[in-house]
Formats: C-alpha cells, sequence, structure tokens
C-alpha cells in the first residue's frame, strides 16, 4: 500500500475517532447533572468547573458540537471515497458509502453515546479540557451558526410556558425511586416537604366540633376527667361559649397544682396563641418556636373559633402519623379488599382522591363534606351515590356529620374522565 493510502487511512481513523468524541460530548453535556458537576466543583475537581461553564454556554457549546462533528463525518467520508475509489475503481463511491456508514454509526454514534449515556458527569469532566479548546478554535463557524439559530428562533416564536418547578422536581424524585437512588420511604419525605409549604392550617386542624374543652368555671375534678377521658395533655378553656377561648391548661401544669393543694384552673391555665385559618403550616411551625407553644387556637374569618392546631399536626404532615402508647390507631382509609376501602369523614378528600387518581374538582374539604356535597343534603347512615367511577355509602353518623363512607371503585379513573367529558 502506497504512503498516501497510509496517510488517507490515518486521516480517515482521525475523522471517526473526533466524531466519536464530538457524539459523546454531546450525551454527556445533555444528560450531565448541573447539580452533580457543581457538587463535584465544590469537593475541588477543576475539570468539574470547566465542565459546567460550558454546560451553560449551551448555545455555543452545542454549535460547536454540530459544526465539528458535520466536519469529521463529511470530511471522513470524502476521504473514504477516494481511498477505495484507488483500490476499486468505479464501485469505490458505493462500498465507501456502506463502509463509512457503519463505521459512523457503529464507532462514531452508538457506542460513544452509550459509554456517555452511562456515565455523563465523568464523560463530561474527562471531555471539557478539549472541548474548550475547540470551542475556541471553531469560534467563528459556531458564532455564525449561534446566531443562524437565534434568527430561527425569532422567525418562529414559542409561546413562553410558567415553569412548575415543584411538579419538575417531585417528578426527578418519583424517577429516583424508580431507578433505586431512593427508597419509598425517602421519596414520601421529600415529597411532603415539597407539598408542605402550600397546605393552610385549615387542611390540618382539628374542626370545633370535635374539640374538647373546659368551661373557665369548671372543678379541678372535671379537669381531671377531661385529661383522663380524652388523652390529651393540653385543653382549651373558654369563657361563656367556644368563641371566646382565655386559655389552654397543660396536664402537667394542671397535676403539679393539683398536688399543691390549687382549687382553680383559671390560675394553672396559659394564655391562648391564635391563627387564622390561612396561615401556611410552614408558618404555623415558625409560629410555635416563637411563642412555645404546642396548641394554638385556630380563627375563621370572622373572629370565631373553627378549631384547634397542635405541633404534633404540622409535623405529621412531614413524616406522617404519629402515634403514642395511649391512641387509638385507625386508618383513615381502611382497604377491604382490592377495590373498595372504609374511609374516616375527616380525612382530606385531596388525598383520597389523590390514592384513587381522581382529580379533586369539589369544594368540600373533607369526605364527609364530599358526601354531603354530592347528595345536595345532610346524609343518613346507609345512604349511597355514585361519582367519578365510585360508589359510595355512607356507613357512619354522628349528629349531623358524616363519620364513615364506604367506597368503591365501579370502573377505572380514566374512564370515569371520558364519560364526564
Amino acid at each position: 500500500m502506497s504512503s498516501t493510502a497510509w496517510l488517507f487511512l490515518l486521516i480517515l481513523a482521525l475523522c471517526v475517532g473526533f466524531s466519536a468524541f464530538f457524539s459523546a460530548a454531546e450525551t454527556a453535556f445533555m444528560a450531565a447533572s448541573r447539580v452533580r458537576l457543581k457538587t463535584r466543583q465544590q469537593d475541588g475537581k477543576r475539570s468539574a468547573g470547566l465542565a459546567l461553564k460550558l454546560a451553560e454556554d449551551s448555545d455555543r457549546l452545542l454549535s460547536t458540537i454540530l459544526v465539528g462533528n458535520n466536519i469529521v463525518n463529511i470530511a471522513g467520508t470524502a476521504i473514504a471515497t477516494v481511498l477505495f475509489t484507488m483500490w476499486v475503481g468505479d464501485y469505490g463511491a458505493t462500498l465507501s458509502t456502506v463502509v463509512m456508514t457503519l463505521l459512523i454509526l457503529t464507532l462514531g454514534e452508538v457506542t460513544p453515546k452509550t459509554l456517555a449515556r452511562r456515565t455523563p458527569e465523568d464523560t463530561a469532566m474527562a471531555l471539557a479540557p478539549a472541548l474548550n479548546v475547540l470551542m475556541k478554535l471553531l469560534a467563528p463557524l459556531s458564532k455564525l451558526f449561534t446566531l443562524w439559530q437565534r434568527l430561527i428562533l425569532r422567525l418562529t416564536p414559542a409561546k413562553a410556558e410558567e415553569p412548575d418547578i415543584e411538579a419538575e422536581i417531585i417528578t426527578m424524585v418519583d424517577e429516583a425511586q424508580k431507578e433505586g437512588d431512593l427508597d419509598a420511604h425517602e421519596r414520601e419525605l421529600i415529597r411532603s416537604a415539597i407539598e408542605f409549604v402550600d397546605q393552610d392550617v385549615r387542611d390540618i386542624m382539628t374542626p370545633r366540633v370535635d374539640v374538647t374543652a373546659l368551661p373557665e368555671e369548671a372543678t379541678m375534678a372535671q379537669a381531671a376527667d377531661a385529661f383522663r377521658e380524652s388523652g390529651y395533655s393540653r385543653i382549651p378553656v373558654y369563657r361563656e361559649d367556644m368563641d371566646h377561648i382565655v386559655g389552654v391548661l397543660n396536664e402537667k401544669d394542671f397535676y403539679s397544682a393539683l398536688h399543691n393543694g390549687e382549687r382553680e384552673i383559671r390560675h394553672i391555665m396559659a394564655a391562648p396563641v391564635y391563627t387564622h385559618e390561612s396561615l401556611k403550616i410552614s408558618k404555623l411551625l415558625k409560629l410555635c418556636q416563637s411563642t412555645r407553644t404546642h396548641l394554638i387556637i385556630v380563627l375563621d374569618e370572622f373572629g370565631g373559633m373553627a378549631g384547634i392546631v397542635t405541633l404534633e399536626d404540622a409535623l405529621e404532615e412531614l413524616v406522617g402519623e404519629i402515634w403514642d402508647e395511649h391512641d387509638d390507631v385507625s386508618e383513615e382509609m381502611a382497604a377491604v379488599d382490592e377495590n373498595t376501602w372504609q374511609v374516616d369523614g375527616r380525612m382530606q378528600l385531596t388525598e383520597m382522591l389523590e390514592r384513587l387518581g381522581i382529580e379533586d374538582t369539589y369544594e368540600a374539604d373533607t369526605v364527609g363534606g364530599w358526601a354531603s356535597e354530592v347528595l345536595g343534603r345532610i346524609p343518613n347512615v346507609g345512604l349511597s351515590f355514585d361519582e367519578a367511577g365510585l360508589h359510595c355509602t355512607v356507613t357512619g353518623m354522628d349528629r349531623r356529620r358524616v363519620t364513615r363512607v364506604c367506597v368503591s371503585r365501579i370502573q377505572p379513573p380514566e374512564a370515569a374522565k371520558q364519560e364526564e367529558t
């Protein structure tokens, strides 16, 4: 083989090698996590900083990769055509097309992209120095194509959509669990923390009708009975009616005072702390910290008592239910079989519908309130209704309040949505 042929072979090998380089760089920088690169930069790896810098200038980076990749692929094809024509004559162009297609697909595209996708951050860091040099060498051509890119974007403007950062993070967390980077408990904890800031006090408070409270003139014996029967460590104290809470009685303070001979609860109770229904739970935690209290009185828009909320209620939104040795453990949504559940009437409607894969388009906050909303009246035990692909039966009532609903799935949520449309 002549020296010219050897030179052509060497140049052809370099072209295929550069094609692989640009393909790997494209995949690595598109798939690399900037958070991971930034973490490695903080650990003292300079190549991570360079890779991060190149990734931030994405338009110029992509232009350089595309220009470089096309130059080496076209040059390689041209040289291969000349080389094969020297060897086989008229069939050289056809043979060159077949061979170069196989070479570029296997060695220049599929193989480097597969390897780069496996470890994108490591690949980006390894290729960053050479790519940085090439970006400077190909700067004039890259600049030209970058301007062309911007012109195309101006001529075909896209409707700007506001990014939903929370939804994107939740999707990332779900994907991380599927890939095994997070377990189910870690996923739920992260999701709870993200959703935590959006919830209001009204979503987690104990409503007024369920609050155990004492009148201001209650005796010490009555207070002791209230602590014993309810199992609560703190009980609100009211004057005249529940709209006028004047204090909160702490169980520890009560028994200590009782032991010392105190006879009136008004001398023991602490001053109440108030908040409104629309306060965010994240701010509720700060309020509990600043006031050094575990129980806060929740007021409605008219200044009346809407209910109470505790520090434990807020923490349960992050870590799930916290049971102590005196709690009566019960599930809000207990499965009877694969398609049937017994649901607590106080359960948040949004949470139940989310578990069942149904969109919440209702006004009610709780499952019990939802039953009343759908029926259009106060239900009674045994009353049934069909809604959103569910068959529901009221199985428990406390006066005029729904305490238990049996929910059965009668059709998939997708079918229910199609019927509604």
